[in-house]
């Protein structure tokens, strides 16, 4: 495990991606080179001008902050273990996402598409497919976090077609992978860090993130750090105002033979006061098959990792964490 020393000055790349949202090649090649350099060194960016309204994320926080002030029988009736798909809410300490450290100082509420029971796919038992859970008293949460999680499904794409430009592909390269793609939002609440914490607890234990991309917004706590593997020290994200954070997860990393790194990061909040997040786990289709992409190996390299669908790497990747 990383050493716990002191984290540096914010040093992660801010990019402005208003290029990829218009249709002049060369600014999109423009935001790709900074997304390759961003993506190559660091797997954490920060994105402006995301195309996001502010309102709707404003809406977010707030409805994210009433459903975590209702009591706990309001809470646990709309229960993730009700969920034969992963959808609703997890308790304090439910999830412990570093090895040998105690149990994540956080509860978090799980979305994703709505998908009746009826549908083919949750017939076919398709990993984290199905119908949401929502509260029963707020009614005007479901509609702001269904029209949250299509504006970020649009953002995700959006970027995945700058990812293919940044790795020397044409940008409908990943189309097919985006056809019909899995993503699951997750509204995130951390108390206050404790005065004597166990070793090692902390909000969020130091981990990786499962899938393709994550779209991270962050309130103005603070807390959030990700390790630096060349200065080997941690060093802090802070939030900045109207960017998302993005990082690069575990299956893209691997389909890039690890030329795109997925990087360690981690949660400790020493605000003093309560934190939320919002993370939008861009996951893909889930019987899209992924295998190393050739711009990605050097003559004569082999890649490092079998093939794989993106729902066998999701569900070998919650067993890691949920057993």
């Amino acid at each position: 495990m990383p050493s716990e020393t002191a984290p540096a000055s914010p040093g992660l790349p801010l990019i402005d991606i208003r290029g990829l949202r218009g249709a002049d090649p060369v600014a999109q090649r423009a935001v790709a080179d900074q997304l390759r350099q961003a993506c190559l060194n660091h797997g954490f960016f920060y994105v402006t001008h995301h195309g996001i309204d502010a309102a709707l994320i404003a809406q977010v926080f707030a409805a994210s902050q009433r459903f975590f002030d209702l009591g706990m029988d309001d809470k646990l009736a709309v229960d993730k273990r009700l969920s034969p798909c992963n959808r609703g809410y997890e308790p304090l300490k439910a999830q412990t996402l570093e090895s040998g450290a105690p149990p994540d100082l956080k509860e978090s509420f799980y979305i994703g598409a709505e998908v009746p029971p009826d549908d083919p796919r949750v017939q076919a038992g398709r990993f984290n497919t199905g119908p949401n859970q929502w509260p029963a008293a707020l009614p005007d949460f479901a509609p702001v976090m269904t029209r949250y999680h299509a504006a970020a499904l649009a953002l995700g794409e959006t970027l995945m077609r700058g990812l293919a430009l940044s790795l020397d592909l044409p940008p409908d390269h990943f189309d097919a992978y985006l056809e019909d793609p899995s993503a699951t939002l997750r509204l995130l609440h951390y108390p206050p860090q404790p005065a004597n914490p166990q070793p090692g607890e902390k909000g969020c234990g130091a981990h990786t993130d499962f899938g393709g991309i994550t779209l991270l917004l962050q309130d103005d706590a603070g807390g959030l750090q990700v390790w630096d593997s060349q200065q080997r020290h941690w060093i802090d994200a802070p939030p900045v105002p109207g960017a998302f954070v993005v990082n690069i997860g575990d299956l893209l990393a691997r389909w890039t033979n690890d030329r795109y790194v997925s990087t360690l990061h981690r949660v400790i909040n020493l605000s003093g006061r309560e934190r939320y997040s919002v993370p939008f786990f861009f996951t893909g289709n889930l019987q899209h098959r992924v295998e190393c992409l050739p711009t990605c190996l050097a003559p004569g390299e082999a890649p490092k990792y079998p093939a794989v669908t993106v729902e066998e790497h999701q569900i070998a990747c919650y067993r890691r964490t949920y057993g």
